[in-house]
């Protein structure tokens, strides 16, 4: 199978030199640019000779590999006589101000266009190649051409390949390398554990059928390997060539990263990256604008000795080798892993690289690449992470501050950039208006916000040239912050659907509007298509049907779940029939919630942890507890834990502890996921009530929105996030075959079907308790058994 290039990628890998710099980048989306692109190719359609989105290729052939350049061309017109190609191109900047090497790069493309349809049409000597460049503030369109001999474009696609040669050389052996060592791989553990031999199946067959799976499987399957290691061997056999592991934390980012060490200490040779988010893995020298920036500053020039020096040097490549070799060459460290991704056969990074529309990695996802496969770890975690992504907001809040300053900056760029702000300012208060007229101070519609959008619309394009143009200051930092918000509510509302809703909110004088994605499904269904196939994975995909359904997998996925791989026995699920926590119910059930938990850590010496729906409930309970407990240590979680005070809380939950610790957490926090207390560190986990989100207004739309498409909204708002929020915490108990303890869940709500439901398989010999009495005695119980096995 032939190695693919794009003809962008080769071009502007080969021909790019000098600065990375920000400033000059443009700020239109690239379905801003598409919208452009169709716009000229359908004037120019009226000509029958025209074609648009012509697809060129080629194959080249070296160090007997076979690689292929392909891309399209936007324009192409045959005619008996002559051959036009044309490239279009959109940005911001007045064309007269592009840099030489932007202008380099765009006739670049096109010449390699060019050349391969002289080698297709051998009956002409000559190709008129034209750039087409439009201006968006100003809708300006400019247009070159130039006319190439054969000889010219076969002297320069010649010279193109030899510069890259070294390039396609060095990847061609070490794909080479890296497949001969996955032939020879082994699973890298002396056996595999209950289910990971049949997840790992799973996993190949999506892969060889070109598909999707959705997997829950209970913690301690062992999921990273199980997934990852199948996908290698695939891999090996060529059929993907790059493998995208997708997490949600950087917990998991570095489970992927060990699974990778783990294989290569089995012989695995293989280049895997971690990307690290941009504001995280910034020099601190760095803090200065782009054209003072050392690391940016002959970016271009410095780039392929230091991709040379680092792929020859280093496998795995993790956030600490990138700085090491960014420091040495002097790269911009984010940049640089960005370029280096291109060579790398595992990329480990977060959703957002794929899924969020703002941030998504172009240089992959301009297309489908079916050299591309997705791993998506604790899928669950998407559900709420992509409404985010497609949703935004804008507020006046900050519009009369920055007013203020600007009023006292006496220069004619202050006065220009008051009276744009004054523009948006307007829009808002005509919106305000409007709901102060009807006395309402709020509004939900269907309706894009259409002025507000053209208005913000206006004001990015008068800002991006306005920016350029600054000093760097304080203010020109506010100015960019508000930009950045209008830039981002801008490009979401391109988006705009009928799965949105439009919020609007005046408080405290101020307005705040948001687009509100109720569903992102068909968002994510696209993001996905862009590779061969994907699997989603967690713990707790349970219900299977309403993940595949809010995760855009409805009509085109497999479903698979895997039973716990421990012993049963090891886990008692306690649910006590006698406490009520709903909000109303509170007040009248914290005393049994106390005794509850003093019964079950009473139990046995050891640690525990409970988890509550709010700071609020917990605080309230902790507080009680402690005034009739004293003798049983505690300690809380709190709302500001950075991640020392975080290791600081799960340093307390020591291994065969002396006396008894219980930790109070909130479900859904820190604590509830991702933390890994094996062993006798953790025995025991108490749930307070099913963890429903809590009653809000945007909860309620996607009630509503959800009732209307399949009749469950209430389950798919508030019931499935709140259980995955339970299931999550449960989870955090039995993590090896050696672990043993109690999940109590305090709330009757989990003894009726519409939880017993939705539990999973190895939750099902769960006891139903009536008193605190039944709770002493299935607590002595279970410990009493646990002790014989023993």
């Amino acid at each position: 199978m032939a190695t693919k290039i794009g003809i962008r990628q080769l071009v502007e890998f080969v021909l790019r030199s000098g600065d990375l710099n920000e400033t000059k980048n443009s700020q239109n989306t690239a379905l801003n640019g598409a919208r452009i692109h169709r716009r000229l190719q359908k004037q120019r359609g009226k000509n029958p000779d025209y074609q648009s989105e012509v697809y060129l290729k080629t194959e080249v052939t070296m160090n007997d590999n076979e690689y292929l350049i392909s891309g399209r061309a936007d324009g192409l017109k045959i005619t008996d006589k002559s051959i036009l190609i044309e490239e279009i191109k959109t940005s911001d900047q007045p064309f007269e101000e592009l840099s030489d090497n932007t202008l380099e790069l765009y006739w670049g493309q096109v010449k390699v266009y060019g050349y391969l349809i002289l080698k297709d049409q051998p009956e002409f000597d000559h190709v008129t190649l034209r750039l087409t460049y439009f201006q968006v503030s100003t809708e300006k369109i400019t247009t070159d051409e130039q006319v190439y001999s054969r000889e010219e474009l076969n002297a320069f696609f010649k010279n193109l390949i030899d510069e890259y040669e070294y390039w396609l050389v060095l990847r061609a052996n070490l794909r080479k390398e890296r497949n001969t060592t996955i032939k020879e791989l082994q699973f890298p553990f002396p056996k595999f554990r209950t289910g990971q031999h049949e997840l790992a199946a799973a996993v190949y067959k999506t892969i060889l059928y070109e598909t999707r799976l959705f997997v829950e499987a209970p913690t301690g399957t062992g999921k990273t390997i199980s997934t990852m290691f199948p996908a290698i061997k695939a891999m090996g056999e060529e059929k993907i060539q790059r493998l995208f592991y997708l997490t949600a934390k950087q917990s998991t980012r570095r489970v992927a990263e060990e699974a990778i060490e783990l294989m290569a200490s089995k012989g695995l040779k293989l280049k895997s990256i971690t990307l690290t988010a941009k504001d995280k893995i910034r020099f601190p020298e760095q803090d200065v604008p782009p054209e003072k920036d050392p690391y940016m500053i002959g970016y271009y020039d410095r780039l392929k000795p230091a991709l040379s020096d680092l792929l020859t040097n280093e496998d795995s490549i993790t956030r600490e080798v990138i700085e090491k070799y960014a420091r040495k060459h002097q790269v911009d460290p984010f940049e640089f892993s960005l370029d280096a991704s291109l060579f790398c056969d595992v990329i480990i990074c977060d959703y957002n690289y794929l899924f969020d529309p703002l941030v998504y990695l172009q240089r992959f996802f301009i297309e489908k690449d079916t050299d591309n496969f997705f791993l998506i770890d604790e899928a669950h975690n998407l559900v709420s992470r992509s409404r985010s992504m497609y949703s935004a907001q804008i507020s006046d809040q900050k519009i009369a501050g920055l007013l203020k300053v600007a009023k006292k900056i006496n220069t004619q760029p202050s006065a220009d950039f008051q009276k744009q702000l004054k523009k948006v300012r307007r829009v808002f208060n005509q919106m305000k208006k409007v709901l102060k007229d009807d006395d309402l101070t709020e509004q939900i519609t269907s309706d894009v916000p259409d002025k507000l959008l053209n208005t913000l619309s206006k004001f990015n394009d008068f800002m991006t040239d306005w920016m350029a143009d600054q000093q760097p200051s304080d203010f020109l930092e506010s100015a960019k912050d508000y930009f950045f918000d209008s830039l981002t509510f801008v490009k979401i509302g391109a988006l705009y659907d009928d799965t949105y809703k439009t919020r609007i909110v005046v408080e405290d004088k101020h307005l705040t509007v948001k687009q509100l994605c109720l569903d992102p499904s068909h968002f994510l269904d696209k993001s996905l298509n862009l590779g061969l196939g994907a699997v989603l994975f967690s713990a707790t995909l349970s219900p299977m049907d309403y993940y595949q359904s809010v995760l855009g997998g409805k009509e085109n996925s497999l479903a698979y779940q895997l039973p716990s791989p421990f012993p049963a026995q090891n886990q008692a699920i306690m649910v006590t029939r006698y406490v009520q926590t709903t909000y109303r119910q509170r007040p009248f059930s914290q005393d049994d919630i106390v005794e509850s938990l003093h019964t079950l850590v009473s139990g046995k010496t050891g640690n525990y942890l409970c988890f509550f729906p709010s700071y609020g409930y917990l605080k309230q309970i902790e507080t009680l507890f402690e005034e009739k407990y004293p003798d049983i240590s505690t300690v809380m979680q709190t709302s500001t834990m950075d991640n020392v005070a975080r290791d600081e809380f799960l340093d307390k939950f020591q291994d065969n502890p002396d006396h008894t610790l219980l930790g109070f957490c909130v479900l859904g926090g820190i604590f509830s996921e991702g933390i890994d207390l094996r062993g006798n560190k953790l025995i025991g986990v108490a749930i307070v009530s099913v963890g429903l989100p809590g009653l809000s207004v945007e909860n309620n739309l996607i009630r509503d929105y959800y009732d209307q498409e399949n009749g469950h909204g209430f389950e798919y708002a508030y019931q499935m996030p709140g259980m995955n929020n339970v299931l999550q915490a449960a989870g955090r108990l039995i993590r090896s075959s050696h672990d043993k303890g109690i999940v109590l869940l305090l709330d009757q709500r989990f003894a009726s079907f519409r939880y017993t439901q939705l539990f999973p398989n190895h939750w099902q010999n769960r006891q139903n308790l009536n008193s605190l009495e039944q709770l002493q005695q299935a607590v002595d119980k279970f410990w009493k058994g646990a002790s014989n096995e023993d």
